[in-house]
This record gives C-alpha cells, structure tokens and sequence, in this order.
C-alpha cells in the first residue's frame, strides 16, 4: 500500500530524499523550519457516507496547511500517516492518497513520507513542514490596542454545510462542499505577513473562539461590531430554512454603510483574499479590563 501510494509522485526542488529510506531529508533555506500536525478520524471529523475518500484526503491536508499560512509561512513538504481496518478496499486508501496529493500539488510541495497500520477506523495524521522564506514567524501574542482586526475567506461556511448534511436536507450543495473540503485563502497568510500584521491565526475553530486564544495570547481584548459581519444570502437562506440562528462565523458582504478605512498594507493583504475569500477590515483591538476575551456586540458570539 505504501509503495503504491508513493510510486510516480513527484517531489519539489526542497526534497533532498524523499519516502523509501529511514527518514527524509528536506532543505531549511533559512535555517528555519515550521512544523504542524493535525488528525482526522472516522465518524469524529468526517463520514464516508458523505465525503468521498479523495475529499477526505484533500481536507487533511488543507487543514494543516492553513495553519502553516497562518504563521507566514508557506507548506514545503507532508507526511502523512494512515491507519485503517483490514477490511478497507485498496480503492478506498488510493483515492484517499490521490487526494492528499492533489491538495499538496497546490503547494507545489511533496510528500516526503509517512505510514500505513492497522486501525479500528480509519484514521488520517499529517504533518506539515513551512519555509518562512527568511521572515520572522506571526505569532498570535501580537496583537496590541489600536490594530485593525482582518478576515479573508468565507466564514461560516463549512459550519452551515455541517448542519445541512445533519438535517439530511439535499440541499445548499456550495456549502455542504466548503465542509467536505475547504478552501481556505492560502496566499492570504503570507501577503498578510509580509504587510505588516502584528498578529494571525487559523480561525477553522469559528472567528470568535479562535480571536479569543489570540486575545489570550496577546493579553487584550476584542470586540467587533457584528453589523460588519452581516451573513451573506446563502448562509441567510440555510440558516431559515434548517431552522438555525446566525452564528459566529458570518460571510462578510458588501453593505450601503461604509467600512472602516484599512492602512495601505491591509488593503494589499485584503485584496490578496479577493474572489470568493473576500475580506474586510472589522473593527478595533482595544485593551479592556478583561484580556483574553473576543466578543461580538460585547457578546462572546453572533447569535
């Protein structure tokens, strides 16, 4: 199974040795290397009976990757370890293969290696591997009062294709897609990064509980104006028709009012998130008697 999940594959200019030895071997250009690893498991974080295993595979990586970005940097290498019953059908772990792959093509990264057990479901583990390019990392500590709080792509999207799958509804098909696999704003981390942002973070979590670790992180408090974070009418539309409130991850869209106005470097990041990851400045980060806490409207959520 190994061998047919590496055989043709090719590797980057990065890979100095790739999957068939004891371990790989991956240039650090600038001496720095970031690290990431995340794990999906059957029937924890995805069901076959919705997703397809090339889907499965492509979410994995997709997950990882995002929190490569997220610190400025950008995914050189993967690997990828795999465990599932005996019973699983070889067509199932090679299109799961063939998706982890296709997702890490994007990066023009490579899998450099990994494993394959035995397991009582199946199970996905990836690490990932960044190059800063000779840039300092962005960390989640920071933020300071006065900055400007940004969001790039589609909030609320995968959570909203979550609750249509669950209510079996056959419906809301763009959704359902953004749960089953992601496509987060890669480029956005990076271009954010390089103009200037004092502070990021992956926010698959939902935006307030994720600016809530950075708030801890960075010893202030958030709190933006939920009139900003309007949903958009797909999210509208689902939410009435499964019944749902608004939640704490809305798709930002275009109003009548007028936005705050970002710095410079905030609208290059922000148009680096164009297309269907558009992006607006939020609100203010302001030191409150209350660090370490990210509210909407003084609430802790958008309900």
């Amino acid at each position: 199974m190994i061998d047919r999940a590496v055989a043709g594959r090719a590797q980057p200019e990065s890979t100095l040795l790739g999957p068939g030895d004891d371990a790989a071997v991956v240039r650090a250009p600038d001496g720095a290397v970031v690290a990431s690893t995340d794990m999906l498991v059957e029937g924890r974080h995805f069901r076959l009976d919705w997703s397809t295993p090339d889907q499965v595979g492509r979410k994995a990586v997709a997950q990882n990757g995002a929190d490569i970005v997220a610190m400025g940097a950008w995914p050189t290498s993967f690997l990828v370890a795999i465990g599932c019953p005996p019973s699983t059908p070889v067509s199932v772990t090679d299109a799961l293969t063939d998706g982890i792959w296709a997702e890490v093509a994007g990066f023009g990264a490579g899998v450099i290696g990994g494993d394959m057990v035995q397991a009582e479901h199946l199970v996905v583990s990836i690490t990932v591997l960044g190059d800063l390019g000779g840039h300092a990392p962005v960390l989640r500590s920071g933020a300071r009062p006065g900055d400007q709080v940004a969001v790039a792509g589609r909030l609320g999207w995968s959570a909203a294709g979550l609750s249509a799958l669950l209510a079996e509804s056959g419906r809301f098909p763009e959704l359902v897609a953004a749960h089953k696999v992601p496509v987060p704003p890669y480029e956005s981390g990076p271009v954010a990064a390089r103009a200037g942002a004092s502070a990021m973070t992956d926010v698959s979590d939902g935006l307030i509980a994720d600016l809530g670790h950075m708030c801890t992180a960075s010893g202030v408090a958030m709190d933006l104006d939920s009139a900003l974070l309007e949903p958009g009418p797909e999210l509208s539309e689902a939410a009435t028709a499964l019944g749902r409130t608004r939640s704490t991850g809305c798709s930002p869209v275009a109003r009548t009012m007028p936005w705050p106005r970002p710095s410079p470097p905030m609208r290059r990041c922000l148009r680096a998130g164009g297309g269907s990851g558009r992006s607006w400045p939020v609100t203010a980060c302001r030191s409150t008697a209350v660090p370490g806490r990210a509210a909407a409207d003084g609430r802790a959520s958008i309900r």
